[in-house]
């Protein structure tokens, strides 16, 4: 795609428990409101709206975007699980990108319900059921560990058997979270944790203990994605998305037997040597301009 994207307007409601806030269509409408407002524009600049979620009936976008006005615009609902916000905003840069649109939205929401993940439709195939079957094949499994926890367990297990790598090590992860967390007002535990604390707390699987695992949380975000010639016409500083890359599984992440490979790895490895390039090829193009 020729065209640029800019990010010139962005913002984020404070995260809470499950209960303890407002629901998704207000939460949804507010980030929204603060990304308008950020951006210096009206609802009804926007061309279209790229709403994610995963809780929640088939056109909930609607349902939040319509609080902000009926402008008959497109809104589509994207529901991709832990990649839901990012393939909001993927489609917003890419509408943008394309000519299509000079002005997108891309807002994502959550209701969750408390407790552990379950399934929604137990009358049907299992999504998981590639990721499940490493699962069962893991030597080191426990069944009445949560689905999760054993993927993503399974997967710190076999890196430590590979790489050697101390249980400690998983902990710092949550540790320097923690901290980070400290400092942003939006975040739903922002109270300190040292890597003792998080060894401490109840094991769940593998390297994994009670404080390394994501709780139901509840919350919005919303950016708004314009192109150069819209920039130009607002005004205002805006930040340059100069690479974005989705990939998917490749056969390795099931035919290589691999929790590290079923839980992600190989696709991220794919999607960052894609932005990776886009940057590369990005920055030949400025360091030319600056010698032109």
């Amino acid at each position: 795609m020729a065209g640029r994207a800019y990010v010139l307007g962005v913002g984020m409601v404070p995260f809470a428990k499950p209960g303890r806030g407002l629901s998704y269509d207000e939460m949804g409408e507010d980030a929204a409101r603060l990304a308008l407002a950020d951006a210096g524009i009206g609802y009804a600049a926007v061309q279209q709206a790229y709403v994610g979620f995963v809780y929640g009936d088939s056109t909930s976008g609607q349902k939040a975007v319509y609080r902000l006005g009926h402008s008959s615009i497109p809104v589509i609902n994207v529901n991709n699980a832990c990649a839901t916000g990012s393939t909001a905003l993927f489609l917003a840069r890419q509408a943008v990108a394309s000519g299509a649109v000079d002005i997108a939205l891309a807002l994502g929401f959550e209701q969750m319900n408390p407790g552990a993940l379950g399934v929604t439709y137990p009358d049907r195939k299992s999504i998981m059921e590639e990721h499940e079957r490493i699962v069962l094949n893991n030597p080191k499994d426990d069944p009445k560990a949560p689905i999760a926890a054993r993927m993503f367990g399974g997967a710190g297990l076999e890196y430590q058997d590979k790489y050697g790598a101390r249980t400690e090590t998983f902990a710092k992860i949550s540790e320097k979270a923690r901290t980070h967390a400290a400092r942003n007002p939006f975040a739903i535990f922002r109270e300190p944790l040292s890597v003792e604390q998080i060894m401490a707390s109840p094991p769940i699987f593998g390297p994994l203990t009670r404080l390394q695992c994501c709780p139901p949380t509840c919350g919005a975000a919303a950016a708004i994605v314009v192109s150069e010639s819209a920039l130009k016409r607002l005004g205002g500083r805006a930040v340059e998305i100069v690479a974005q890359s989705m990939r998917t599984d490749p056969e390795s992440s099931f035919d290589s037997g691999s929790m590290i490979s079923m839980v992600g790895y190989d696709m991220a490895r794919l999607a960052a040597q894609d932005v990776y390039e886009i940057v590369w090829r990005w920055a030949r193009r400025c360091r030319r301009g600056r010698a032109a």
